[in-house]
């Protein structure tokens, strides 16, 4: 979706992905920022979300999270439901390694490689955030 946004006296066209998404992404010429309504303001404010949101890290992930190819990061928020791996699995890529449960949709995180799993950061029942770290494996 395509809207034009004014503040002051400069008009932006905006590109929004999807609006019940989270985070809701939006592109201002070769920006991109990520908004999450819910967390920016309340609804007296909710104007000024896209203002004070920050451009996206280039890597995709928060910078307090690892960047390197031997994490796993949440591809969205939702709860825990399964994890099919534990420390020392070796697995293969392609292979399930845990699920997360959002809007009552399961959805099968897989491995990208094939490595070793070195350590897992959630537990089953475990909340999580969009791009929180869920897992490492050795390097």
């Amino acid at each position: 979706m395509k809207i034009k946004v004014k503040v002051d006296d400069s008009v932006y066209q905006v590109e929004i992905e999807n609006l019940n998404a989270r985070p809701i992404i939006a592109r201002i010429g070769d920006e991109t920022f990520e908004i999450w309504p819910e967390m920016e303001a309340g609804p007296a404010l909710a104007k000024t979300a896209l203002v004070e949101a920050s451009p996206k890290p280039a890597t995709g992930l928060p910078a307090d999270q690892p960047t390197s190819a031997s994490s796993v990061a949440a591809p969205l928020p939702g709860t825990v439901t399964e994890i099919m791996v534990s420390a020392g699995s070796q697995v293969q890529a392609g292979n399930p390694l845990l699920v997360i449960e959002a809007m009552k949709m399961k959805n099968t995180i897989r491995a990208a490689r094939a490595g070793t799993v070195k350590e897992i950061h959630v537990v089953v029942g475990q909340s999580v955030q969009h791009k929180q770290l869920l897992l490492e494996f050795e390097t």
